[in-house]
């Protein structure tokens, strides 16, 4: 039995020190935000690559899901003859979970493995190393501007998610499932609350900070050549997904448990 359990209980005691690893990075780089030098044009730069470039991606995967949600609904509560509960679901939906999750895992495939591969081959080809020689601190040079940058563009991203998704549930309900296009977009509004929006964009400060933080960490760390920035790579993706979806449940259980 020890034998079956060994395998378990040490990849556990490994995940557990590589979250340990990752909060101690995180705690280090936080306590460089507050001190300089600051870096005003690398945050700018960060925050056109995050938000700017990540835009397209995110507003169709938001329209699309959207458009499909109210399809799925309208199915669904037509059995029950509740076809009009369909925008408060489309709604709600979006602003309180699609949107943010869906925004942040989409930056995650793209910013977070660009970042770790940038960061990533200058660790390999020891550029992180001339910066560190040259009297330029690492950590206020590479990770603090994507961290400022990804904690908040990532809820501007999702503040139009929200919009577009929402856009995208009206023009299926109205255009093809023959609803009232006032009597939707009243029911929008009535049962749209602040707090379901505000959900969302905490989410999405969290998200985007998780994404920045695990591209730098595993860039940072990454070793042996193009094959390791090729599993930092991998890996920074794989660790913010589930980030996301781990923060997503703890988030969500701050703001609406009972």
């Amino acid at each position: 039995m020890s034998g079956l359990l060994a395998p378990i209980g040490r990849a556990f005691l490994d995940a557990l020190a590589a979250l340990g690893r990752l909060a101690l990075f995180a705690g280090t780089a936080i306590g460089h935000m507050g001190r300089p030098p600051f870096y005003p044009r690398l945050i700018a730069r960060q925050m056109i690559e995050i938000g700017y470039f990540s835009l397209p991606v995110v507003a169709l995967t938001t329209l699309f899901s959207g458009m499909v949600l109210a399809l799925q609904s309208y199915t669904g509560f037509a059995r029950f003859s509740a076809e009009s509960a369909v925008a408060t679901v489309v709604v709600l939906s979006m602003t309180r979970e699609l949107a943010p999750v869906l925004a942040g895992l989409m930056v995650a495939g793209r910013v977070g493995a660009a970042m770790a591969a940038e960061i990533g081959t200058m660790r390999v080809t020891e550029q992180i190393d001339a910066l560190t020689v040259l009297s330029t601190d690492p950590y206020k040079y590479l990770v603090v501007p994507r961290l400022i940058a990804g904690a908040t563009m990532l809820p501007l991203l999702v503040l139009v998610g929200d919009i577009i998704g929402v856009f995208g549930g009206y023009l299926v309900s109205v255009y093809k499932l023959d609803f009232n296009a006032a009597g939707y977009l009243r029911r929008t509004w009535d049962y749209l609350e602040m707090i379901d929006v505000v959900s969302g964009l905490v989410k999405a400060g969290a998200f985007g900070f998780l994404v920045a933080l695990t591209g730098c960490y595993h860039g940072y760390h990454s070793k042996g050549g193009a094959q390791g920035v090729g599993q930092a790579t991998t890996n920074a993706v794989v660790s913010a997904s589930i980030l996301i979806l781990v923060f997503n449940y703890i988030i969500t259980e701050m703001f609406f448990a009972k």
